[in-house]
C-alpha cells in the first residue's frame, strides 16, 4: 500500500511535502484541503483534488496518510480527526505546544492502530549526519561539551510564527529540531536544563535562546539559536579528549577534525608570550604536532523521512522518528521556557 497523500494546510512546507511524496515511486498526492479558498484553488490548478472542507478530505477512501501542515496551535484537533477518521498522519513540527496535548494525540493513535509520526526532517541535514558519525566514530574520545548554533541576520519573524498564540518564536520553530537531533545523538538522560529567552526584535515572541543541557553520560550540550546576529559562528563545535569537530554550516563539508600526535604529549611545557601575556597552559600546540582530518562523508536526505513512512505503512519498518522520542523532545522545550521564566535551572528526567 503506497502513500494516497491528503494535506491539511496548504502552505511553505506543504509544497515540499508534495514534491518528496510524489519523489517516491507509486506514492501521490491525492488532494488538498485549506481554510483558504486560493490555496484549494490552488491545488485544482495543480491536478488534485481542492477540498472545500476538512471533513470531504477526510471521507476521501482513497487517502491513507494526513499530512497536517497548519499553524502550531490546531495540530493537535487536525491530527486527531484524522486518526479517528481511519488516516494514518504526518504532523508538522512542533507537534503542538504541550506534552498534555501530544499525550492525547498518542492515545488516538493507539486507539485507532494508525502510524503517527512528525516531520523531524533535521535528523537528515548533512552538517547532522556528518556530527553525529563523528561523535559515535569516538574519534574525538570521550565527548564532553557540544555546541550547537544557528546565526541568523534577518531579525524580524513573520506571519503567524511571530504570534505567541500560535507557538511562534525559535524555542518552538528551529528548537524543537536541534534538541531532537542531540537527544538522538547522546546516549544517556538530560539531569539538568537551564536556558535564557530574548526578545530581541520581535517583542511578543522569544527571537534569540540559548540552552544547555547535561546528561548523566557527562556530555554538556549547549544550543544557541538567534535571528539577529550579525557574525555568524560554526554551527557545531565538539570536544574530547582526544581532539575537537568543527563544522561550519549546513553542507557539513566544511570544517574538520583536529587532534594532537603523541609527539606533542612529549614536548616539555614552556612559557610562551602570546596576546594575553606569558602562558604555559594556553601556549598554543606546535604546528607539527597537530593532525587535521577532513570531515567524513554521509548518506541520506530529506526524502528519506518519506520513504520511511512509507515502508512503515507497508508494514517492513519501524517508524524512525517515534511518538515517544517526539514527547521527550517536546518536555525538553517546557523545562527551556521554565527555566527562562523562573531564571534557574531545572530537573529533567
Amino acid at each position: 500500500m503506497a502513500i494516497k497523500l491528503g494535506i491539511i494546510g496548504y502552505g511553505g512546507m506543504a509544497h515540499w511535502h508534495k514534491d518528496s511524496v510524489k519523489s517516491i515511486p507509486d506514492c501521490d498526492v491525492i488532494g488538498v484541503y485549506d481554510i483558504d479558498p486560493a490555496k484549494v484553488a490552488e491545488a485544482r490548478e495543480q491536478g488534485m483534488i481542492g477540498f472545500d472542507t476538512l471533513d470531504e478530505l477526510l471521507a476521501n477512501e482513497d487517502i491513507n496518510l494526513c499530512l497536517v501542515a497548519t499553524p502550531n496551535q490546531v495540530h493537535k484537533e487536525l491530527t486527531i480527526a484524522a486518526l479517528n477518521a481511519g488516516k494514518n498522519v504526518v504532523c508538522e513540527k512542533p507537534v503542538t505546544l504541550t506534552v498534555a496535548d501530544l499525550d492525547e494525540m498518542i492515545a488516538a493513535a493507539e486507539k485507532n492502530n494508525k502510524i503517527f509520526t512528525v516531520h523531524q526532517n533535521r535528523r537528515w541535514d548533512a552538517d547532522y549526519l556528518v556530527a553525529k558519525k563523528v561523535f559515535e566514530s569516538g574519534v574525538l574520545g570521550d565527548v564532553f561539551t557540544i555546541q550547537s548554533r544557528l546565526h541568523g541576520t534577518g531579525g524580524i519573524m513573520h506571519g503567524w510564527r511571530a504570534l505567541p498564540e500560535c507557538g511562534g518564536g525559535m524555542v518552538y520553530d528551529w528548537g524543537v529540531h536541534f534538541i531532537d537531533q542531540i537527544c538522538n545523538m547522546v546516549p544517556g538522560k538530560i539531569t539538568d536544563i537551564s536556558a535564557d529567552l530574548h526578545s530581541v526584535k520581535n517583542l511578543l515572541i522569544d527571537d534569540y535562546f540559548m540552552a544547555q543541557l547535561k546528561f548523566d553520560s557527562g556530555v554538556q550540550v549547549m544550543i544557541e539559536i538567534g535571528t539577529f546576529l550579525l557574525k555568524p559562528t560554526p554551527r557545531w563545535y565538539m570536544a574530547g579528549n582526544a581532539g575537537t569537530l568543527q563544522i561550519d554550516n549546513f553542507d557539513g563539508k566544511t570544517g574538520g577534525i583536529t587532534k594532537v600526535s603523541k609527539l606533542a604529549e612529549l614536548i616539555p611545557p614552556v612559557i610562551v608570550n602570546t596576546p594575553a601575556g606569558p602562558t604555559r597552559t594556553f601556549a598554543p600546540q606546535p604546528p607539527e604536532t597537530l593532525e587535521q582530518m577532513p570531515l567524513p562523508g554521509w548518506e541520506g536526505g530529506w526524502g528519506d523521512f518519506y520513504k520511511n513512512v512509507d515502508a512503515a505503512i507497508q508494514g517492513k519498518e519501524e517508524l524512525i522518528v517515534k511518538p515517544h522520542q517526539v514527547r521527550r523532545v517536546l518536555g525538553v522545550l517546557e523545562k527551556i521556557f521554565e527555566s527562562a521564566k523562573t531564571g534557574h535551572s531545572v530537573k529533567y528526567e
